[in-house]
């Protein structure tokens, strides 16, 4: 938290010139074109390179001008997305669950969780009951399973 008004001001300033940094870099990745990808790398090492006097923020633009090559990658392949939300999304029930119990009581309830959300996760992106291929695995329809390997469904969908 910024302990003048000073120092509130370098933050309000950095953070819109990080936004619209953001902003251009979505633009751009709607339509690419080439030659863009300097002007992009120079207005990084600009907002990323600079000093503003406020230790805790100048900290933060170095930690993250360290990070370049993954902040940019963009620039290299633009089919991958600028945020982390679905990965974040990803660990949300995970971290709900986490909450709710307190964690779990040894190294295999933990694993045992890991791999039943991973598994509902996958079934739900693709687009299948998590309770039917759990059912299918188990033999509960059955001696031969229906729902084919998850590996081979994640492969064609690729």
């Amino acid at each position: 938290m910024p302990a003048s008004p000073k120092q509130a001001k370098a933050v309000e300033l950095v953070r819109k010139t990080i936004w619209c940094f953001y902003r251009g870099l979505k633009l751009w990745k709607q339509s690419p074109s080439p030659g863009a990808e300097a002007s992009f790398r120079r207005q990084f090492n600009r907002i990323f390179g600079q000093r503003t006097g406020y230790k805790d923020l100048d900290a933060l633009l170095a930690r993250l001008a360290r990070r370049k090559g993954e902040l940019l990658m963009v620039l290299k392949r633009p089919e991958i997305p600028l945020h982390t939300n679905a990965s974040e999304n990803d660990l949300r029930a995970c971290v709900i669950k986490w909450k709710v119990s307190g964690g779990t009581m040894s190294a295999d309830g933990r694993m045992a969780r890991d791999v039943m959300l991973g598994l509902s996760k996958t079934c739900r992106k693709l687009r299948l009951s998590f309770f039917d291929y759990l059912g299918d695995r188990l033999g509960l329809h059955g001696d031969q399973p229906r729902i084919p390997p998850l590996a081979t469904l994640v492969s064609q969908t690729a």
